[in-house]
């Protein structure tokens, strides 16, 4: 895996991959670098949840993540603690999906693994509104 980010201007940064994908970081209209990596944790672990219900996804209307990261006050002001919220409007068995959320957690999401092998505790619960 290959790509460059750029300088743009003042603080504005910008992200491009090896297939040319591009995308803005830390500028006043994007996200900084632990923003991203918080969100990118909590789309790596919905990758899983989404691809795990596949079969089912014709009974999701919504589905979305909330996420909060606590980070340590002093530098390196790494994050110390993650909590997801999983949120599904729909009808789906919840033991199902607190399943496929416990095997994206223990070993498929690649970031959020990277993340807690470096001793970040994360927390997560799950909300389903059958509709």
């Amino acid at each position: 895996m290959r790509g460059m980010v750029r300088w743009v201007e003042g603080q504005t940064m910008e992200g491009i991959t090896e297939g040319g994908k591009k995308f803005g970081i830390y500028g006043e209209d994007y996200p900084s670098p632990m923003e991203m990596l918080l969100h990118a944790h909590a789309a790596c672990s919905f990758v899983d949840v989404i691809g795990g219900l596949k079969e089912r996804m014709k009974n999701v209307n919504a589905a979305w993540i909330e996420i909060e990261g606590e980070r340590k006050e002093e530098a390196p002001r790494v994050f110390t603690n993650i909590h997801m919220k999983y949120v599904i409007e729909g009808n789906v068995a919840e033991e199902l999906v607190r399943r496929i959320i416990e095997y994206s957690h223990e070993k498929l999401c690649s970031v959020g693994i990277m993340l807690t092998g470096y001793g970040i505790k994360l927390t997560w619960d799950l909300k389903i509104d059958k509709i």
